[in-house]
C-alpha cells in the first residue's frame, strides 16, 4: 500500500525529527488511520535509524554536487510510467506467462470478430428505417391508419389510388349522409 502523495515528505521529515510540533502531530493521527502512510514512516524510520548507527570513517567525502544530485532525485516525484511498471517488476513477469496470456487474448479478438461479423450476412439495417420497395402499390392491404400512414409516407399518389381502388371495390351498403344532404332533406321536408 502507498503513502498519501501529500505526505510522503512530510513523513520523511518526521522520521529525521525535523518536523515543527503541529505538524508532526498532525500525521501522528493521520497515521493511525491510513496504513499507506504508517508504513511508509516505519520504513523511513528504519533507514533513519540504519544510517545514524553506521559508523562514519574521515576518510571518505562526498562532493557537494553529489548530496544535491540525490536529494534533487528524492524529491523527484514518480513518473506515471514508472508506477504502471512497479507492479509488473514485484511480479516479475516474465516470457513464460506473457507470451500465452498474449496469445490468448489474441485468439479471443480474433474468435470474437469472426463471430460478430459473419459473411455472407448482411447486417441489419438501423432502427428508425424501412426499407422501401417501389413494386406496385399494394392493393390488399387492410383499411387500417397505420397501412394508410406507411403508403402516404411512400408516396402521396399510390394513397390517393389505394383509397380509390378500396373506396370502388367495397361500396358502402348504407347511404352516406354529408353536411349538404342534410340540409337538402330538411328543406325538402318543410
Amino acid at each position: 500500500m502507498k503513502p498519501c502523495s501529500r505526505n510522503r515528505k512530510p513523513l520523511a521529515w518526521l522520521a529525521l525529527g525535523e518536523l515543527d510540533a503541529r505538524r508532526a502531530g498532525e500525521l501522528r493521527a493521520h497515521i493511525q488511520t491510513c496504513d499507506g502512510c504508517r508504513r511508509y514512516l516505519e520504513e523511513i524510520s528504519a533507514v533513519t535509524e540504519r544510517l545514524a548507527a553506521a559508523e562514519m570513517t574521515p576518510d571518505i567525502q562526498a562532493s557537494e554536487s553529489f548530496h544535491q544530485r540525490l536529494a534533487g532525485r528524492l524529491e523527484q516525484p514518480v513518473s506515471l510510467w514508472e508506477s504502471l511498471a512497479a507492479p509488473l517488476a514485484a511480479a516479475r513477469l516474465n516470457w513464460r506467462v506473457a507470451l500465452p496470456v498474449l496469445g490468448a487474448a489474441a485468439l479471443v479478438v480474433v474468435t470474437l470478430s469472426i463471430v460478430v461479423r459473419r459473411p455472407g450476412v448482411s447486417p441489419p439495417a438501423p432502427a428508425g428505417i424501412q426499407a422501401v420497395s417501389r413494386s406496385a402499390p399494394e392493393s390488399d392491404l387492410p383499411p387500417t391508419i397505420a397501412n394508410y400512414q406507411r403508403v402516404a409516407n411512400r408516396s402521396l399518389d399510390e394513397l390517393d389510388e389505394l383509397l380509390t381502388r378500396q373506396g370502388n371495390r367495397h361500396p358502402s351498403p348504407a347511404p352516406i349522409y354529408t353536411a349538404s344532404t342534410m340540409f337538402a332533406s330538411a328543406n325538402a321536408a318543410d
